[in-house]
């Protein structure tokens, strides 16, 4: 990630990439590119942010994991 041609630069948006085409563009036919973004955009939104657990998260969704967090954040400004 510290200089240009490195490998790790794009592995979260590949990863990323991966997951969206395994679990739900190849599972979809879309009739247009307009219907196409309108899914997708919320298959994010409404079930990989909210919903889908991520190992990294320690088996959270991301939502839950960022609010975990903050609450731990509170907690520790708190005292």
């Amino acid at each position: 990630m510290d200089r240009v041609g490195s490998c790790f630069d794009n592995a979260v948006s590949e990863a990323f990439n991966s997951v969206l085409k395994v679990e739900y563009v190849h599972r979809h036919t879309f009739r247009t590119r307009t219907e196409a973004r309108i899914k997708i955009a919320t298959w994010i939104t409404d079930f990989y942010n909210t919903r889908r657990l991520h190992s990294v998260c320690g088996f959270k969704s991301p939502i839950g994991y960022e609010r975990d967090y903050r609450a731990t954040l509170a907690e520790g400004l708190a005292a």
